[in-house]
C-alpha cells in the first residue's frame, strides 16, 4: 500500500482512523491505546482492568439453550431481521419493563452486538456535514462512525466527578444543523445514569430542531443503588424519532456473542435494516433464541445480575479510596473513572504505561475518550473495569494499595 502523497485529501479509510484517533502523524493506522495496555497486561503478568468484559459466564440457563440450539441444527442463516423467537421476546421485554409496544415484525431489528446497531443506525441517517452530538467522553465507536459517514460530531462535555451535563451546553450543541443525538445512558466510560429531566430536554430539543434520536443503552440492567434505567423512548414524544439499541452482552455475561438490537418505528427500523444487511448480513444464528431465553428470565433475575455487579463496583471502588485516588462512584455499567492527580499524575497516558510495572495492574486513560483538544480536562483521570471475578478484584486492590504513600516521581 502506497502511502498518500503530502498535500493530499485523506482518503476515506484514513478519515474514518483520523475520526477514531487512529491515525498517526505518518498517515499511517496507530496501535490504539487499548492494544497497547492488553500488550502491557500480558508482557508483566498484571491484572487488566483496561478491557471491559467479564471473566465468567452468565446464566446456566441461556448458556444450556445455546447448546440446544447448536444441537438442533440451528447453525445456518437466519432471517434477516433476525429469529422470530429473539424479536417477539424483545417486544416482550419492551412492553414488561418500559411500557412500550413493539410489533416485533416491523419495529425490531436484531444485529451483531451495539456497535453494529450503532454503525447500521448512523450510517442510515448521516450524510456528508450533517452534526452528530454525543456527550463526551463518549464510547469509542461514535466518533470512527460519525467520521465514517461524512459527519461532524459535536459534543457536549460531561465533567469529573458528577459527569452531568449542562443545559446551557445541551441546548448549544443541539441546532438546526444536528441531524443526530445519541444518547448513551447508563453512561460508558463514566458510568453516569442521566436523570429524565436531561432527557426529556433532550426530546424537547430534537423535536425543535428536527433532529432523531439513538440511544445506546446496553447497560440497562446493570444500575446501581436503587435506580433504575429510563429509556428515552418511554417519554412523551420520545418513540417517534428514537432508534433505542440494546444488546446482550453485558447483561448475559456473552460479550462474545454479539447479539444486539434496534427498537423504533418501523421507517426507521427499515433505514437502518437497509445498511445492516450489507454489514454482517445476518449473525449469531444459535445465540439468537438463547438470549430469548435470557430476556424472558423474571426481572428479579434481571435486577440480580446488577446486585452482585454493584458488590463488585464497591470492591475496587474501595481499593481505588485506600490506594489514593479520587474515586467517582459510577451509578452503573462496568468501569469506574479514578482521578491519579492526588498521586502526583498529571498524564494519565504515561501514569497507565507504568501502572503494570508499579502496581500490577492495567487502566485505561480516559483521553482515549475524548478529542485531542479536551485531552487536558481529562489529563489525570484512568478507567478500570470491575466486571471480574471478586478474588480478581481483591488481589487488584492489594496490588494497587502499594501505591498509597508513593506518588509518581
Amino acid at each position: 500500500m502506497h502511502d498518500p502523497a503530502p498535500g493530499l485529501p485523506l482518503a476515506p479509510w484514513q478519515r474514518t482512523a483520523a475520526g477514531a484517533g487512529l491515525l498517526g502523524s505518518d498517515g499511517r493506522i496507530a496501535a490504539t491505546i487499548f492494544a497497547e495496555m492488553s500488550a502491557l497486561a500480558a508482557s508483566t503478568g498484571a491484572i487488566n482492568l483496561g478491557q471491559g468484559f467479564p471473566d465468567e459466564d452468565g446464566p446456566g440457563e441461556v448458556l444450556e439453550a445455546a447448546r440446544h440450539a447448536i444441537e438442533s441444527g440451528v447453525n445456518q442463516y437466519p432471517p434477516g431481521i433476525g429469529d422470530p423467537l429473539l424479536r417477539h421476546a424483545i417486544a416482550r421485554h419492551q412492553e414488561r419493563r418500559y411500557g412500550i409496544r413493539l410489533d416485533p415484525d416491523r419495529e425490531v431489528l436484531v444485529t451483531a452486538g451495539a456497535t453494529e446497531a450503532l454503525a447500521a443506525s448512523i450510517l442510515a441517517f448521516v450524510d456528508a456535514g450533517d452534526e452528530v452530538v454525543t456527550f463526551e467522553p463518549w464510547y469509542d465507536a461514535y466518533a470512527a462512525l460519525v467520521a465514517r459517514a461524512g459527519g461532524r460530531h459535536v459534543t457536549v462535555p460531561l465533567r469529573f466527578p458528577d459527569w452531568t451535563p449542562d443545559l446551557g451546553d445541551l441546548e448549544a450543541a443541539i441546532t438546526d444543523r444536528t441531524r443526530l443525538i445519541i444518547v448513551n445512558s447508563p453512561h460508558n466510560p463514566t458510568g453516569t445514569v442521566l436523570p429524565t429531566p436531561i432527557l426529556q430536554r433532550i426530546v424537547e430539543l430534537a423535536e425543535r430542531h428536527d433532529a432523531l434520536i439513538v440511544t445506546d443503552e446496553v447497560y440497562e440492567h446493570l444500575v446501581f443503588d436503587g435506580r433504575t434505567h429510563t429509556p428515552i423512548a418511554s417519554l412523551p414524544g420520545g418513540f417517534e424519532r428514537t432508534l433505542s439499541i440494546s444488546s446482550a452482552g453485558k447483561t448475559f455475561s456473552t460479550t462474545g456473542w454479539k447479539v444486539g438490537w434496534i427498537t423504533g418505528p418501523a421507517h426507521l427500523v427499515t433505514a437502518a435494516l437497509a445498511v445492516k444487511q450489507y454489514l454482517t448480513f445476518v449473525n449469531a444464528a444459535p445465540f439468537q433464541p438463547a438470549i430469548a431465553v435470557g430476556l424472558d428470565l423474571p426481572d428479579e433475575r434481571l435486577a440480580r445480575f446488577g446486585e452482585v455487579l454493584q458488590s463488585k463496583r464497591d470492591r475496587l471502588v474501595a481499593g481505588l479510596e485506600t490506594a489514593g485516588f479520587a474515586v467517582s462512584v459510577p451509578q452503573a455499567g462496568y468501569f469506574v473513572v479514578a482521578d491519579a492527580a492526588p498521586l502526583g499524575a498529571v498524564d494519565a497516558v504515561e501514569f497507565c504505561r507504568a501502572l503494570p510495572e508499579r502496581a500490577g495492574v492495567v487502566g485505561i486513560p480516559v483521553s482515549a475518550f475524548v478529542h485531542p483538544e479536551r485531552r487536558a480536562d481529562v489529563a489525570s483521570l484512568v478507567r478500570f473495569a470491575y466486571c471480574k471475578r471478586m478474588p480478581v478484584l481483591d488481589d487488584a486492590a492489594e496490588r494497587l494499595a502499594s501505591l498509597a504513600g508513593s506518588p509518581v516521581e
